[in-house]
């Protein structure tokens, strides 16, 4: 398989061991209880009532086969694991580093764009303005006044703006190597089972060879 269906089952596996870890995860699958209503000792002639309560899962049955299936799927993400690291060996680029760097690239590229839509502006507040002077009796008295406020920017606009662009090229560059390395590195690795298959028929077969062996 590729590189990009290596990790494509690589979160199939994941989501497996998840599904797989919420039924031994509830009580009610790993426990039979049982409760007997003592009858015949209000009443010497009555029956003893049996109740059993009923587990939610289908395999509250098979905990045993459930929690082997676990670690199943952990060892074959293990060996996906220790496959890609590999096969990420032979690239020419640092597929991790380059997937984070390119991340913050287009942040940075985002946060210059944003600079580059402000302008210069002028405007008048009315009222936002304040000062002291001094009343008929002398005392000193506050006083409310309109108010300019001027923004300047205060970068250079073309320098941000080349900024912003060579980043988002960059960016697009490494995008196309990423996606060249996904679809065309190969991943030696031979899954155990189809990955579009459903969870209950992988945990079923699982079961049922387990059961056969």
């Amino acid at each position: 398989m590729n590189m990009k269906d290596a990790f494509r089952f690589q979160n199939k596996l994941k989501d497996l061991m998840i599904e797989a870890t919420e039924i031994l995860q509830d009580r009610r699958n790993i426990v039979k209880v049982k409760t007997t209503h003592l009858r015949s000792k209000v009443m010497g002639d009555a029956q003893d009532a049996v109740v059993e309560e009923v587990a939610p899962s289908e395999y509250a049955g098979h905990a045993n086969e459930v929690a082997a299936f676990l670690m199943s799927i952990l060892e074959e993400r293990e060996k996906l694991c220790r496959a890609i690291h590999t096969a990420k060996g032979g690239l020419d680029l640092d597929m991790d580093s380059e997937v984070g760097l390119n991340r913050q690239r287009q942040e940075l590229a985002e946060v210059f764009r944003h600079m580059t839509t402000l302008r210069n502006s002028e405007k008048t507040i009315a009222g936002g303005g304040s000062g002291f002077r001094f009343n008929g009796e002398g005392n000193q008295v506050s006083y409310r006044c309109d108010a300019t406020q001027v923004t300047t920017i205060d970068f250079d606009r073309n320098k941000i703006r080349g900024m912003a662009t060579a980043l988002s090229k960059k960016a697009d560059e490494i995008s196309m190597s990423l996606d060249k390395c996904l679809v065309n590195t190969e991943v030696t690795y031979e899954p155990p089972f189809d990955m579009n298959d459903s969870f209950e028929v992988i945990l079923s077969d699982f079961i049922e060879k387990s059961t056969v062996a």
